[in-house]
């Protein structure tokens, strides 16, 4: 098979269209993957909706998951841990590329890495084309993570580790020690789904989750949530004396509140603020004499990438996971899906790309 198709996403308000592209010669160090399964990302909405901006005409769709169909000349054929990949191998790969032999790379910051790639955010060019979720192939580069996962785990669960579930796992390791924790999430999309199950496999006493919405609040309980709390712009009625709190909703009204419920020596870790909104202001006095901590969390590294494929390997049944995707559709008809995942705003939205020929 020497040909793909891609849908090529060409600025807010165009309609995205499909495209056949050859597939070009392997390059030193890279791995050619047949998509099985694409969702669309948050961050894939905010581009199409015009609220995040990236070089156009671009391959969209991160969350991705395939089987490897060839490697280039050369390639040691080995996944990250070092186990042997072969063709047909079902896989999973981090959402960027970089050198790691990059000073950030070897701080365990491979995501701000030299020479960093985005899969689902580079734009199309005449030699490289096939670096998106929306498309029948991906090209793999050097100074990717590539994990093999069992095929047991659904195809639309498998989708989600390398973008919310490896997120998270970042989230947690910036938390450090989870267990006997009296925990607060703000947001109940995907991340705090995930966050909440993370939690409660990881052992927190008691597991707190808000949101303005109400149906994902309904859902949230199934992923861990001992209690759910109803926002209303206000922190009344969120719980006193919280160890940890993550904020998955880039909020800052979210942000202020749950701080103010932290308990001495508690920490707050931040990963939903990936778009522009207003400062976020606190009390730097309260800060200080209550010995706060505040971290920040873009992307993840390599290790939580791994801890993001151990926990669902664990866990795709235990917690349901089947469910986030709400509805599913082709490649041929990724407008509609974009289109419905805007106006009902589910947790997820896949491609199913698994009988999908170039």
């Amino acid at each position: 098979m020497d040909k793909a198709r891609i849908v090529a996403f060409n600025g807010q308000g165009q309609p995205m269209e499909v495209l056949t592209k050859e597939i070009p010669n392997l390059q030193k160090g890279e791995i050619l993957i047949k998509n099985l399964y694409t969702t669309i990302c948050g961050s894939d909405l905010h581009t199409y909706c015009g609220l995040r901006k990236e070089k156009v005409p671009t391959v969209l769709g991160h969350e991705i998951v395939g089987e490897i169909t060839g490697f280039a000349e050369g390639h040691e054929e080995k996944d990250y841990l070092g186990n042997k990949l072969e063709i047909g191998d079902r896989v999973t790969w981090s959402i960027f590329s970089s050198d790691p032999d990059s000073a950030m790379s070897k701080a365990g910051m491979p995501q701000k890495g030299e020479k960093l790639f985005k899969y689902g955010h580079a734009q199309i060019t005449a030699n490289d084309a096939l670096h998106g979720g929306l498309s029948t192939h991906c090209i793999l580069k050097p100074g990717t993570a590539v994990l093999k996962i069992s095929t047991a785990v659904p195809l639309p669960v498998a989708a989600i580790i390398n973008c919310a579930v490896a997120t998270v796992a970042g989230a947690l390791r910036l938390a450090g020690d989870v267990k006997s924790k009296k925990v607060l999430i703000t947001g109940s999309g995907l991340l705090g789904m995930v966050c909440a199950a993370m939690c409660k496999d990881a052992g927190a006493s008691y597991i707190h989750i808000a949101d303005i919405n109400p149906q994902r609040l309904e859902q949230a309980v199934a992923f861990g949530a001992n209690e759910t709390h109803l926002l209303t712009g206000a922190s009344v009625g969120l719980p006193e004396g919280i160890e940890l709190a993550f904020d998955m909703s880039g909020s800052a009204d979210a942000m202020e509140n749950s701080i103010e419920k932290l308990a001495i020596g508690g920490t707050a870790v931040w990963i939903g603020a990936v778009f522009n909104t207003r400062k976020v202001q606190v009390d730097a006095e309260s800060i200080v004499r209550k010995l706060i901590t505040i971290k920040g969390l873009h992307n993840y590294n390599f290790e939580d990438f791994v801890y993001a494929v151990n926990f669902i390997s664990k866990n795709y049944q235990v917690f349901p996971f089947e469910k986030v995707v709400s509805k599913e559709f082709d490649l041929l008809n990724t407008n509609e899906a974009f289109d419905f995942a805007v106006a009902n705003k589910p947790l997820r939205v896949g491609i199913n790309l698994d009988q999908q020929q170039a």
